[in-house]
């Protein structure tokens, strides 16, 4: 079946800014605290009557939603749940952070704030998830950083970037797959000209933030360790445990770089997690009917992300069979006509990090089909255009508080909101200041 706006669309012309409509219907709705579903149910009925769909089509919608490129990430964010729970189960997760805590040698602030960092970026870049991977660090870290002196209000900002940052390079994240598709990029052209660059200005300017925070609050604010906070001294690894660490390691390696040299595409993420799965199961010696149903409790719990984003793929449907990104990409290019390609980097950066706050996948999605017709018409590198989508999504999280910086918070057993939001304002600043240098030099460089 064919989309077409139906014989009773309030939209009557195309392209017409009025299919934004149900975009804007979204923001309004999470702006007013509502969920991301919510905003989207509300978003799609808009949607339906600006462009006269009936129950027919709004099915077939749907039906094309489940095998689009936002379902195809959904089914990615799930099966990494459902991977990630077999992580923790046969204690993969737990491992890896004690090797990694144990070969830095936690004895200084310093040093503590660097086993952070690492755990944080490895496990949440490995498990897909910012409050999952963190959940895992936390228990078995935190003990260590208490004893070095390290304060809650420090480590919940450490947590909280470098976790962001473990989503950025992980090499089968939605966030960087949903960036590699739209962009077109390589996983290590966009490390290298995007996600690294930006994630080390973030990291050190967090890094100046912490030690601030230290300096004030050394000594006033302590953890009072409770009895489910592991003692690392206490921790015993098992040959099982240790094998299936390993396998589970240098099967990831070999699986990412035979798709990175084969140039296999988003849906390859999909096996990989299965193939993943499996090692797991195996070495663990789990019992098939055990493996499975945790692989699906963990799939499970990213059910409300896979709806979200088959919802978004549905409202974009209707906005782009109304026209609205092209009429307001027509309307970009109007108004910054003559700005040329640094103005633009700028723009979308600014529309991502003041203006919108969606699922990080669905937010790349919506900042790149609004500029995607000026960042053509400017002949905009890729490259470069990149940055501009990892701003945008990365940004808003630092400027006021969120879900996500509310959770790490939590995982961090942290009341200190006030301070943690300054640090996270130390960090956006050094980003902006980074995007706007790039913004204008990158073109140069890129040519």
């Amino acid at each position: 079946m064919e989309l077409a706006l139906g014989s009773w669309a309030l939209i009557k012309t195309t392209p017409s800014l009025l299919a934004l409509i149900p975009l804007l219907a979204y923001l309004v709705m999470v702006f007013m605290n509502k969920s991301n579903l919510a905003g989207l149910i509300v978003g799609v009925i808009v949607a339906a009557i600006l462009t006269g769909q009936g129950i027919g089509s709004l099915a077939s919608i749907f039906n094309s939603a489940l095998g689009s490129f936002l379902g195809t990430i959904g089914l990615i964010i799930m099966f990494g749940s459902g991977l990630g729970y077999l992580m923790n189960k046969s204690r993969v997760s737990h491992t890896m952070v004690y090797w990694i805590v144990k070969k830095i040698g936690v004895n200084s602030e310093k040093k503590g704030m660097l086993a952070i960092i690492v755990s944080s970026i490895v496990i949440c870049g490995l498990l897909g998830t910012l409050a999952g991977g963190n959940a895992v660090i936390a228990p078995v870290i935190i003990p260590l950083v208490a004893a070095v002196g390290l304060t809650p209000t420090a480590v919940a900002s450490l947590l909280r970037v470098s976790g962001e940052v473990g989503l950025m390079v992980g090499p089968l994240t939605g966030v960087t797959i949903a960036t590699m598709e739209v962009t077109g990029l390589s996983y290590g052209k966009l490390m290298l000209w995007a996600v690294i660059p930006f994630s080390l200005v973030w990291l050190g300017s967090t890094w100046f933030a912490v030690l601030r925070i230290q300096k004030k609050y050394r000594g006033k604010e302590v953890y009072e360790l409770t009895d489910d906070m592991v003692d690392l001294n206490s921790v015993e690894i098992t040959k099982e445990e240790k094998r299936t660490t390993i396998l589970f390691l240098l099967s990831f390696i070999l699986l990412v770089a035979y798709g990175i040299i084969a140039k296999q595409g988003t849906e390859y993420a999909i096996i990989v997690m299965l193939i993943l799965s499996l090692i797991i199961a195996i070495s663990s010696r789990m019992k098939i009917d055990e493996a499975i149903d945790e692989f699906v409790d963990g799939a499970s719990q990213m059910t409300n992300m896979f709806l979200v984003f088959i919802f978004f793929e549905a409202m974009f449907s209707m906005i782009n069979l109304g026209g609205g990104f092209e009429a307001l990409g027509d309307l970009l290019t109007k108004f910054v006509s003559g700005g040329g390609k640094a103005l633009v980097v700028i723009m979308a950066s600014l529309v991502g990090g003041f203006g919108i706050e969606a699922a990080a996948v669905a937010e790349i999605n919506i900042v790149h089909k609004m500029f995607i017709g000026l960042v053509n018409s400017v002949h905009l590198p890729m490259t470069i255009w990149a940055t501009a989508l990892v701003a945008a999504t990365r940004i808003t999280g630092s400027l006021y508080p969120t879900a996500n910086m509310a959770g790490q918070l939590g995982i961090a057993r942290c009341d200190n909101m006030k301070e943690v939001l300054k640090a996270s304002w130390i960090g956006a600043a050094a980003l902006w200041i980074w995007v706007f240098v790039w913004a204008f030099v990158g073109p140069m460089i890129a040519g």
